[in-house]
């Protein structure tokens, strides 16, 4: 009955969605998972691998193809396991090896790619490497970087330059033990590995074999372009910014940012990988890029060899206090503008440095940012809880766990704090929203989760939520997938763009960041239907799905985006078949797990 039911699907689905010339990773919809707060199984009141699979069918009913995970490597948790102790294990917070494998398995069994997040810049001052560096035990001696430090005129020995952690205070620290300076881009207690160490290239080598070995498709790569300095440790000039000299903005970060050292680490790993795939099964596996970096860097690790740089433009270049004029001269524009030749784009409006879009920019717009995350060019990036507009909680000084917060004093620590973004997912309004059986979780849960949640959100006519999981709908289509994209500004407050290719219905997305109606013309789209209908509609849309309009004349509603489809015939088979591939995955999938 089953196969049945598929065939029939499929007999019924004649358009064409998915192009076999695209390698699995240029269409992907990636969702980041921040572990410690998507699912806790056991109740203690944070995030586990045990969580994460118990919710992986949710994904797959969603549209999501590819899920990736802050680590879970073995931690100390100073920083909340980006400090690593051991990049081959488990810690025991988040679960157990087959814990992680049962995880990957799961996954496969369903469809999903699985990525990890690899930390290649430094590990825990507690990992069995730098206790024997710091002992002078070969050949663990120069894994890291040490430095004796600066004589001055009294012989008294000094920091070697003027070098700030990213987090504040001074990037060096002295150990009585060895007597010397090691140098931290983040804190004290995550000591930067030395990558002109041949050995440390190759132990980061195995490293990465290893996870593909346990079932992995790929990795993001966190800092990547903090991995190598300038080894004749010369001051970095003064930004004028501020007179703090251990404030991270008070230098320009000439000297331990994108060395060019960093890029031909790029290149050797992307060997690796594609090594890898050759010689197992040809599967791409992939790279993923954390950089925050000016666009012409950002650009040069295609040329390395990434699959994709993340691109962070619409977090860091702009809010929701610009003009739709600014974004799209300053995220868009700047970005395709500038990138590559034959190459994949991708499209980032969050993740678990940043404050949350309904915050950054506002709820009212969360749907229009998820337009236009998801229907430009390319690989979309959703960070967990934005598909039902997840707001940022203000969390006291006493509840305050972020590590680049705590440094900070109680008068200022809000300024740094990145545990507002990082509340626990919002599943439905029983205990803990539904995260844990647990009152107390290691975060607080927002005070709103009992109207604002997911389970409350599948059940709404309209929502974030169900906005969302029509736009990953949507990008199965063959229009979004290869189709040519043309951006442009209707007025100072609305921007729109098309999706066009030869055989398929156009598809426009209008978005208004003004707060009153706009009206505009949409005669710019040349091969528009002259009579379209909303496709896609945000939830404060006055214009809502079905609702037909005409080319010349758009009344769209503040603070929102709609997707518009020909008013034809084909423009509404092409909805109805969008529709018939979000069924026929979900039964492809189910068929599957059984």
């Amino acid at each position: 009955m089953r196969g049945l039911l598929i065939l029939s699907l499929l007999a019924l689905t004649s358009w064409s969605s998915v192009n076999a010339d695209l390698d699995w990773w240029q269409t992907a919809s990636v969702y980041q998972v921040y572990p410690r707060s998507w699912m806790d199984s056991d109740g203690d009141g944070i995030g586990d691998i045990p969580g994460i699979e118990s919710k992986l069918e949710y994904l797959v009913d969603t549209g999501i193809d590819t899920f990736w995970m802050s680590p879970v490597y073995e931690s100390p948790m100073v920083d909340f396991g980006y400090d690593i102790s051991n990049f081959t294990s488990i810690d025991s917070i988040f679960g157990t090896m087959d814990d992680f494998d049962n995880l990957v398995a799961t996954a496969k069994s369903l469809g999903l790619k699985v990525i990890m997040d690899l930390v290649p810049n430094h590990s825990s001052d507690e990992h069995e490497w730098f206790i024997k560096s710091l002992a002078g035990i070969d050949p663990y001696t120069d894994y890291y970087i040490w430095h004796n430090g600066t004589e001055l005129e009294n012989g008294t020995i000094t920091r070697p330059n003027n070098w700030i952690s990213y987090f504040g205070g001074y990037a060096w620290t002295w150990s009585s033990e060895r007597q010397a300076y090691y140098y931290h881009k983040f804190t004290e207690e995550q000591p930067d590995l030395n990558y002109r160490n041949e050995l440390v290239v190759q132990e980061m080598k195995d490293i990465i074999e290893f996870w593909l070995d346990r079932g992995v498709d790929g990795f993001r790569v966190d800092a990547v372009d903090t991995l190598f300095e300038d080894e004749t440790y010369p001051d970095e000039p003064l930004s004028g910014l501020t007179d703090d000299p251990t404030d991270y903005d008070y230098t320009l970060h000439y000297y331990t940012m994108a060395q060019d050292e960093t890029y031909e680490m790029v290149t050797q790993w992307r060997t690796l990988l594609d090594d890898y795939a050759f010689k197992t099964d040809n599967v791409t596996r992939i790279m993923m890029m954390e950089t925050y970096e000016n666009v012409t860097q950002v650009m040069k690790f295609y040329d390395a060899g990434a699959h994709f740089p993340f691109n962070f433009f619409l977090i860091m270049n702009v809010n929701g206090s610009n003009t739709a004029s600014e974004i799209k001269e300053l995220a868009i524009d700047e970005w395709l503008d500038n990138l590559p030749d034959n190459v994949t784009s991708d499209w980032v409006i969050g993740n678990h440095d940043r404050k949350r879009v309904a915050t950054r920019y506002s709820s009212e717009q969360v749907d229009a940012m998820n337009m236009i995350n998801h229907l430009l060019p390319g690989v979309s990036v959703t960070y967990y809880g934005e598909e039902i507009g997840m707001e940022n909680l203000w969390i006291s000084w006493e509840d305050t766990q972020d590590p680049w917060a705590c440094n900070q004093d109680e008068d200022t620590y809000e300024l740094y704090s990145r545990d507002p973004n990082r509340t626990p997912m919002q599943w439905d309004a029983t205990t803990s929203a539904g995260f844990s059986t647990n009152e107390s979780t290691w975060l607080p849960v927002h005070s709103n989760y009992l109207t604002l949640n997911l389970a409350a959100q599948m059940e709404a006519e309209v929502s974030h939520y169900k906005v969302y999981k029509a736009l990953i709908s949507l990008r199965q289509e063959s229009v979004i997938q290869e189709g040519s994209v043309n951006v442009q500004l209707l007025t100072d407050n609305v921007m729109a763009f098309s999706r066009e290719l030869d055989g398929s219905d156009p598809v426009i997305v209008v978005t208004n960041f003004a707060n009153n109606t706009e009206t505009v013309s949409l005669d710019v789209f040349e091969n528009a239907s002259d009579n379209m209908v909303v496709s896609i509609a945000s939830i404060n849309s006055e214009l809502t799905e079905g609702t037909a309009v005409s080319r010349s004349s758009v009344e769209i509603s503040a603070l929102s985006g709609i997707v518009l489809r020909s008013g034809t015939d084909s423009g509404a088979n092409a909805i109805l078949s969008s529709a018939f591939f979000t069924l026929l995955m979900a039964v492809l999938a189910r068929s599957i797990r059984c």
